[in-house]
């Protein structure tokens, strides 16, 4: 992983973006501190799951399909709580 002052980055954009596509997540640094990394789109979805839908993942589900699922909501009481 590159790692980038903040101005170097502002000035090299282009640069920046091209090496997080061929070269994976950069580092920017500020002040000697990493305070940001760039990712490519690819690697953000791979990442945070956003490449799916909610049906694309239900129907994933090892549960999709099943009828012996219980949903049967529990009608007991609530519990007693002291203050």
């Amino acid at each position: 992983m590159r790692t980038w002052q903040i101005q170097e980055a502002k000035a090299h954009l282009s640069e920046l973006v091209r090496e997080t596509e061929s070269a994976g997540p950069q580092e920017i640094t500020w002040h000697g501190r990493v305070v940001a990394v760039v990712l490519s789109k690819a690697e953000y979805e791979r990442l945070t799951g956003t490449g799916q839908s909610l049906v694309e993942f239900m129907r994933r589900s090892p549960l999709f399909g099943s009828d012996d699922i219980d949903l049967t909501r529990d009608a007991s009481p609530t519990r007693e709580v002291s203050l």
